[in-house]
Protein backbone atom coordinates (compact mmCIF):
# COMPACT_ATOMS: atom_id res chain seq x y z
CA UNK A 1 0.00 0.00 0.00
CA UNK A 2 0.90 3.71 -0.15
CA UNK A 3 1.80 3.83 3.54
CA UNK A 4 4.34 0.53 3.47
CA UNK A 5 7.77 1.32 5.12
CA UNK A 6 10.11 0.39 1.90
CA UNK A 7 13.07 1.20 3.70
CA UNK A 8 14.39 1.36 7.42
CA UNK A 9 18.06 2.24 8.99
CA UNK A 10 18.91 1.91 12.69
CA UNK A 11 19.91 5.91 14.03
CA UNK A 12 22.33 6.77 17.30
CA UNK A 13 19.99 7.43 20.46
CA UNK A 14 17.08 4.45 19.27
CA UNK A 15 15.59 6.36 16.68
CA UNK A 16 14.98 4.89 12.97
CA UNK A 17 15.46 6.28 9.56
CA UNK A 18 12.27 5.53 7.25
CA UNK A 19 11.36 6.00 3.76
CA UNK A 20 7.54 4.99 2.71
CA UNK A 21 6.20 3.68 -0.50
CA UNK A 22 4.33 7.71 -1.30
CA UNK A 23 7.62 8.95 -0.88
CA UNK A 24 7.58 10.35 2.71
CA UNK A 25 11.06 9.93 4.79
CA UNK A 26 11.36 10.55 8.41
CA UNK A 27 12.99 10.15 11.76
CA UNK A 28 10.90 8.04 13.88
CA UNK A 29 11.87 7.58 18.13
CA UNK A 30 11.68 4.51 19.24
CA UNK A 31 12.33 5.48 23.45
CA UNK A 32 9.06 5.62 24.12
CA UNK A 33 8.45 2.68 23.88
CA UNK A 34 11.42 0.64 25.15
CA UNK A 35 9.63 0.51 28.39
CA UNK A 36 6.52 -1.58 26.65
CA UNK A 37 6.56 -5.44 26.84
CA UNK A 38 8.64 -7.00 24.26
CA UNK A 39 9.58 -4.03 22.81
CA UNK A 40 12.47 -3.83 26.26
CA UNK A 41 14.82 -6.12 24.27
CA UNK A 42 15.22 -3.16 21.78
CA UNK A 43 17.10 -1.83 24.31
CA UNK A 44 20.23 -3.47 23.53
CA UNK A 45 22.12 -1.93 20.34
CA UNK A 46 22.94 -4.39 18.80
CA UNK A 47 19.13 -6.35 18.82
CA UNK A 48 17.77 -2.57 17.71
CA UNK A 49 19.91 -2.33 14.89
CA UNK A 50 18.55 -5.59 13.46
CA UNK A 51 15.94 -3.44 12.45
CA UNK A 52 14.14 -3.97 9.36
CA UNK A 53 10.77 -4.15 7.16
CA UNK A 54 8.41 -7.00 7.02
CA UNK A 55 5.29 -6.80 4.49
CA UNK A 56 5.20 -3.10 4.77
CA UNK A 57 6.15 -2.78 9.09
CA UNK A 58 9.43 -2.08 10.49
CA UNK A 59 10.36 -4.73 12.45
CA UNK A 60 12.73 -7.21 14.39
CA UNK A 61 13.44 -10.53 14.63
CA UNK A 62 11.73 -11.79 17.83
CA UNK A 63 8.69 -10.22 15.90
CA UNK A 64 8.26 -6.79 17.74
CA UNK A 65 6.91 -4.26 15.16
CA UNK A 66 6.07 -0.89 14.40
CA UNK A 67 2.84 -0.23 11.95
CA UNK A 68 2.75 1.74 9.26
CA UNK A 69 0.04 4.05 10.56
CA UNK A 70 2.48 5.03 13.82
CA UNK A 71 5.44 5.52 11.86
CA UNK A 72 3.17 8.09 9.95
CA UNK A 73 1.43 9.61 12.86
CA UNK A 74 4.94 9.99 14.71
CA UNK A 75 7.70 10.33 13.23
CA UNK A 76 9.21 14.18 12.38
CA UNK A 77 9.92 14.62 8.20
CA UNK A 78 13.62 14.82 7.27
CA UNK A 79 12.81 18.42 5.81
CA UNK A 80 12.46 19.84 8.71
CA UNK A 81 15.98 18.41 10.56
CA UNK A 82 18.47 21.05 9.93
CA UNK A 83 20.82 19.89 12.41
CA UNK A 84 21.06 16.27 12.40
CA UNK A 85 23.09 14.69 8.88
CA UNK A 86 20.40 12.29 6.93
CA UNK A 87 21.42 8.22 7.07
Amino acid sequence: MHWDVKVVKPLPDFQIYVEIEDGRKGIFDVKPYLGRGTFCELREVAYFNQVSTLLGAVTWPHEQDIAPETLLAEMRPVECLSSQPLP
